[in-house]
């Protein structure tokens, strides 16, 4: 039976480290949990580093298939309605899919007397543990109902944002690939006819047009060259990825990065402080939040401070005071935060100043893309027009030296 070396908060707040012998990772985190220890880190001894556990709320289904089921089970819990009943009516609207099979498989553990939670729970390839973790807090204060309208927005509002990600960036990609398709053609088939030309008359030529000749028979002869290394970067990157100190020098660069590296930090900020105060909202203790908040956070080097955080929290520190110690969390945040602690609104401000952050990345974006599109199509123009600029010249030269 593998040996997995873990780090963990005791119920008092301390930290305590050790080994536990479990058939899996996820088996070792529910005996820490059995005894009442919160896990913080979990690693098999003997592997190479941790295997990296991604929580979120989009899981195996498509995020808006998951918001609209968990609506649909809200209104149903509202009215009253039983849960197995209500379970059986949505098994009963949902198409043949995963996310169909797998409510059927919660019915059944529903029907054994088993509560929702941990029902679902039992499905991690479809709820997150984010996701239930909101909904065993649901169940323990009374609010289930109440909690799912809330988990429904905030998925329904998370893909909004990921769509408009998405449309932003479509025109852009397309632009370069037809750019880059452009380039590829005149390089390969149409200068390679012109070129010809040239070379019989034994005419010297313009630097611009012996260094698009070379480019073109690069191309014709070493073609397999760009692209071994093109095929071969992909497995090289995801190699590298599975390095933590790799992982965490990218997600640096990615921060420092002019223009979207301010966007990437204000769509981070936006989903910290969103799903934490959506995590208190719903009643999930403060320790349990952070640990699912920095889970739902992609980004190394937020997530590193976050474990500090959750260190300052569990020793009886502000949340405000913790995150004032780094400069990735602006003051706006860690003001709303302070006055949320002094007023008992914590997660109210923190809901606020997610959708503060939100918006500004929404503007942000807009301005970019804005102008990102006539930046393409100059840099596509001037490419073109290089090209062009470089056959003409000789052919001018040509019809000087007949005159």
């Amino acid at each position: 039976m593998p040996t997995f070396r873990y780090k963990a908060y005791s119920a008092t707040g301390s930290s305590v480290s050790g080994t536990v012998e479990a058939d899996s990772e996820r088996q070792a985190m529910q005996q820490l949990k059995g005894q009442g220890l919160l896990p913080r880190e979990v690693t098999e001894e003997g592997a190479a580093g941790g295997r990296s556990r991604s929580f979120s709320f989009r899981r195996g289904v498509p995020a808006d298939e998951l918001s609209l089921f968990t609506r649909r089970l809200a209104t149903l819990v509202a009215s009253s309605i039983p849960l197995f009943e209500a379970m059986g009516s949505l098994c009963e609207q949902e198409e043949n899919g995963p996310l169909r099979q797998a409510l059927v498989r919660v019915k059944e553990r529903i029907a054994e007397g088993t509560s929702l939670s941990r029902a679902l729970a039992a499905e991690p390839d479809i709820f997150g543990e984010s996701y239930v973790s909101m909904v065993a807090a649901g169940e323990a204060g009374g609010a289930l109902d109440a909690v799912l309208e809330r988990l429904a927005d905030f998925l329904e509002e998370q893909e909004q944002v990921r769509s408009k990600v998405t449309s932003a960036l479509a025109y852009p990609i397309l632009m370069v690939f037809v750019g880059g398709g452009v380039m590829l053609f005149l390089l390969t088939v149409v200068i390679p006819r012109i070129v010809t030309i040239f070379e019989d008359s034994k005419a010297a030529l313009p630097l611009i047009t012996i260094i698009l000749i070379k480019v073109s028979h690069f191309l014709q002869g070493y073609w397999w060259i760009p692209v071994s290394l093109i095929v071969a970067s992909v497995p090289l990157y995801r190699r590298a990825m599975k390095r933590d100190d790799l992982r965490l020098k990218r997600d640096a660069l990615l921060l420092r990065l002019p223009m979207a590296g301010g966007m990437l930090q204000r769509l981070i900020l936006s989903r910290f402080a969103r799903v934490l105060g959506l995590l208190l909202s719903s009643g999930v203790p403060i320790m349990k939040a952070l640990e699912i908040t920095g889970e739902v956070l992609v980004n190394r080097v937020y997530r590193s401070f976050l474990r500090g955080v959750m260190e300052d929290v569990a020793q009886g520190g502000s949340l405000s005071t913790s995150l004032k110690k780094s400069p990735l969390f602006p003051p706006l945040l860690v003001h709303l935060a302070g006055v949320g602690e002094k007023s008992g609104n914590l997660e109210g401000m923190l809901v606020k100043a997610g959708v503060a952050y939100e918006r500004e990345f929404s503007a942000r974006l807009t301005r970019l893309m804005g102008l990102m599109e006539p930046l393409l199509v100059l840099a596509m123009g001037v490419a073109v027009g290089i090209v062009v600029l470089a056959v003409l010249l000789p052919i001018f030269e040509l019809n000087q030296l007949i005159k």
